[in-house]
């Protein structure tokens, strides 16, 4: 029974589906639920330091639920987003509908979609990272893939990552050089490949021109089923995602920087290099992503067996609560760069 608690993920979309089919101030639930309601349940909530023992990771990592919780993600954000355009194109909605049903698609699209896609990403078997990048059409950032898992964590907390946001920088500062850096880092991965190959950057193998032509297709095939309205919508479903994407981004490496070694290179990645959380809804509702720093530590361990260490800084929130205070930067700042500054010797 304690597996089922992942069910409880499934909220956000439905959430978002109740919005789509009752409309009026429901169209707000699921904005209200996750930036809202889940904040304020996570104070009054202990978290929770329990690891799965050791003896039993090989066996839990292997249990076929986890995954299949994680693949039923797949058609609840396509169908949430076709839903989204023919309710926002064939529907006569109010302009707080509209904004409410996008906002609503858009945290589905960020927390369902490429939070999903970033778990399989990282998986060895083929189907799973065809899968990862499929789910990441939504938002228009399928580069993700490429540099999130060669790009991201190899220069995670150091000035080469664009995705590792600086001590004093405002989070949407933060959005437009992690956004345009991922971009071009993307491009850049993939030509420095194919040119070890011996190939030309311009050829079907790069995985960057078939994103572009994939995603130009996706907008093509909304445009002329939906019209303008389901192009805009489209358009505005995949900046939210994005953007929570990024405002993840923001929170999970906020001010930390690994150590310049004699030799000028930076420090192996360690625990210390992530901030953690180990509040339990936004494990939950995350598929524990808000244990970052054994995720960095060991990428390919699966989020069931995800650990809490004790040499990783934490947030003093949960995820929820910190992508809202980002949203204020003099309060994130008062909060979180004293915290930096007490363990100024590890993140220097």
């Amino acid at each position: 029974m304690r597996d089922l608690k992942y069910l409880a993920a499934y909220l956000v979309p439905v959430s978002a589906m109740i919005g789509l089919y009752a409309r009026e101030g429901w169209s707000w639930l699921t904005l209200i639920l996750v930036f809202g309601i889940l904040p304020a349940v996570e104070l009054f909530m202990p978290k929770s330091t329990e690891n799965v023992p050791e003896t039993e990771e090989d066996e839990r990592s292997k249990r076929w639920l986890f995954d299949v919780l994680l693949y039923l993600n797949a058609p609840l954000l396509f169908g949430i987003t076709g839903w989204y355009l023919w309710v926002l194109t064939f529907q006569h909605l109010s302009w707080a509908e509209t904004l409410g049903l996008t906002l609503a698609t858009g945290i589905v699209a960020g927390a369902n979609g490429i939070n999903v896609a970033h778990e399989l990403g990282h998986r060895t078997h083929k189907g799973e990272q065809w899968l990862a990048q499929l789910m990441l059409i939504p938002t228009l950032y399928q580069h993700f893939f490429v540099e999130h898992n060669r790009g991201h964590h190899k220069n995670v907390a150091t000035d080469a990552d664009p995705a590792s946001a600086r001590r004093g920088e405002w989070v949407f500062a933060f959005w437009l050089r992690s956004i345009t850096g991922g971009w071009q880092n993307a491009w850049k991965l993939e030509k420095e490949r194919l040119a070890n190959s011996g190939h030309q950057t311009l050829r079907w193998e790069n995985a960057m021109l078939r994103y572009v032509i994939c995603q130009a297709f996706w907008l093509l095939g909304i445009t002329y089923f939906f019209g303008l309205k389901g192009f805009l919508g489209s358009l505005g479903v995949a900046l939210i995602g994005v953007l929570l994407l990024e405002t993840v981004n923001y929170i999970e490496h906020y001010g930390l920087r690994r150590a310049i070694l004699p030799s000028g290179r930076p420090e192996p990645v360690s625990p210390r290099h992530s901030w953690n959380s180990d509040h339990e809804l936004g494990r939950i509702f995350l598929y524990e992503l808000t244990r970052h720093s054994d995720h960095h530590y060991k990428a390919t361990r699966k989020y069931q067996v995800l650990r809490h260490l004790n040499e990783s800084p934490q947030l003093p929130f949960g995820y929820p609560a910190s992508i809202v205070m980002s949203l204020l930067p003099p309060v994130w700042f008062r909060v979180m760069d004293g915290r930096i500054h007490r363990e100024e010797p590890f993140y220097h």
